[in-house]
C-alpha cells in the first residue's frame, strides 16, 4: 500500500510540474491591459493575433520563425520553442511583411522601433522595482557643432543628488550596434540596478551618461557606415557639457567608461586615445580586436596602445571585460585573444561569465551590475 501511494504522489509531482511549465502568463513588458504575448515556466513564448484576412502569420523569435494556427474568429496563436532568460527582439510575419506585435511596449533594437519580451531570469531582482531612494533619468537635448544635429543623451543621477550640493564621478555608458541611447536606461534598466546596488551600500552613487554611439560629419555620405565622429564628439561636447551642467567630479580617477558589443568596441579605442581622461573601463561582449583573426600582434593593434604593458597596468585603475556563456563563437574567441594579449603583456584585468546567457540584454545587465561595484573605491 505504502508503495502504491509513494507511485501515485510521484505521478501526482509530475503532473503539477506538467502544468506548472505549461501555465502561461502575459509578459512583464505588455502593454497595459494586454494579454498577448506570454511566457511559461519552460521560456516558450505564446503570440496571439487577430488577423482574419491573412493567409500566414508566424513567430519570430531568437533566429527562428514558428508557424500560428488560425481559430474560426481569425485569431492566430503560437508558441516558441524555449529561450534563454532575459529580454529578447520578436516580431510577427504576416503574409510576409514582419510588424511589430501590438500587445508589447516597443524597444528601439536591430534598427527599428520594435516588440520586446522578458523571459524571465532567477536574478531579475537585481533590477527590480524595490522600496528604495531612487534616482531620476533626465533627457538631455543639446546641439553637436561637430555633427550640425540635435543630439540626445539620457543621464542618470543618482538618489540624493537634487537634495545634496555632493559632486558625484561619472560612468560614460554606451549601447550597442542598431541600438541608440534609449536601451541602457530601457531595455537595460540601468537606473533600477544602480539605484538598488547604491541602497545596498554595494555600489558609489554615481552619475551615468547615456548617449547615441552613431555621429558622423554632416557631409558624411548617406550610403553605407561612413566615419564616425563620436570620439570627438565624447571629448569635445558631451564630458565638457556634462561638467558644466551637473555636478561632476571632473577629473580622470573619477570617470569610467564602458560599453556593450559595438559599443565596448568603440569605449576601447576612446580610452586608450584619452589615458588622460578615464581611468575606468568596461567592456561588455566586445573588444576592439572584434573582426581581427588570431593572435593580437600588440605593436600594431590601436596603434601599439598596449606595447607598454607597465604603464597601461599603471594608467588604468581597471580594465573590466564580461560576457555570457553561450555567446556565438566569434565573440569569446575575440575576448579570449585579447586576454591573451593582457596576459602577455602583464596587464591586470578582470574578466566575468554570465552563466546561460548570450549576446543579450540579460548578459550586459549582469555586467553592469558586477562592473559598477568595482568603480570609484578609494
Amino acid at each position: 500500500m505504502k508503495t502504491l501511494q509513494h507511485i501515485t504522489c510521484l505521478f501526482w509531482l509530475a503532473g503539477l510540474s506538467l502544468v506548472q511549465a505549461q501555465e502561461y502568463k502575459p509578459s512583464s513588458v505588455n502593454q497595459a491591459g494586454k494579454a498577448f504575448p506570454q511566457v511559461n515556466a519552460e521560456g516558450r513564448v505564446r503570440a496571439q493575433i487577430s488577423a482574419p484576412e491573412a493567409t500566414s502569420v508566424k513567430l519570430d523569435i531568437g533566429g527562428v520563425k514558428y508557424e500560428m494556427t488560425k481559430d474560426t474568429e481569425g485569431i492566430w496563436t503560437g508558441e516558441s520553442a524555449p529561450q534563454d532568460v532575459g529580454f529578447h527582439y520578436y516580431q510577427l510575419n504576416i503574409d510576409g511583411a514582419s510588424v511589430p506585435d501590438p500587445g508589447t511596449k516597443y524597444f528601439y533594437g536591430a534598427g527599428r522601433w520594435g516588440s520586446g519580451i522578458e523571459i524571465p531570469a532567477p536574478d531579475d531582482a537585481i533590477f527590480a522595482m524595490r522600496k528604495v531612494p531612487h534616482g531620476k533619468v533626465v533627457e538631455n537635448l543639446y546641439f553637436s557643432e561637430i555633427t550640425q544635429q540635435w543630439r540626445r543623451n539620457f543621464i542618470y543621477l543618482p538618489p540624493g543628488y537634487t537634495t545634496s550640493d555632493k559632486n558625484y564621478p561619472v560612468l560614460y555608458l554606451q549601447h550597442g550596434s542598431y541600438e541608440d541611447e534609449t536601451g541602457w536606461s530601457s531595455q537595460g534598466h540601468a537606473n533600477l540596478i544602480l539605484d538598488n546596488l547604491i541602497a545596498d551600500g554595494e555600489a558609489e552613487p554615481m552619475i551615468i551618461v547615456m548617449d547615441n554611439g552613431y555621429a558622423y560629419k554632416p557631409d558624411a555620405p548617406k550610403e553605407g557606415r561612413p566615419e564616425s565622429v563620436f570620439e570627438e564628439v565624447m571629448l569635445k561636447e558631451i564630458i565638457p557639457m556634462t561638467d558644466a551642467e551637473f555636478r561632476t567630479l571632473a577629473d580622470r580617477e573619477h570617470r569610467a567608461i564602458a560599453g556593450l558589443s559595438m559599443g565596448a568596441n568603440q569605449t576601447m579605442r576612446i580610452l586608450m586615445n584619452n589615458l588622460d581622461t578615464f581611468s575606468y573601463y568596461g567592456g561588455f561582449s566586445g573588444t576592439a580586436n572584434f573582426g581581427i583573426e588570431g593572435a593580437i600582434d600588440v605593436d600594431t593593434f590601436l596603434n601599439g596602445a598596449f606595447s607598454d604593458g607597465a604603464q597601461v597596468d599603471e594608467q588604468l585603475n581597471l580594465l573590466w571585460l564580461g560576457l555570457g556563456t553561450k555567446e556565438p563563437e566569434r565573440f569569446p574567441k575575440t575576448i579570449n585573444a585579447f586576454v591573451d594579449m593582457l596576459k602577455a603583456q602583464e596587464i591586470t584585468y578582470t574578466l566575468y561569465e554570465s552563466p546561460e546567457t548570450a549576446h543579450e540584454w540579460h548578459t550586459w545587465r549582469r555586467c553592469l551590475h558586477q562592473f559598477a561595484q568595482q568603480l570609484f573605491k578609494d
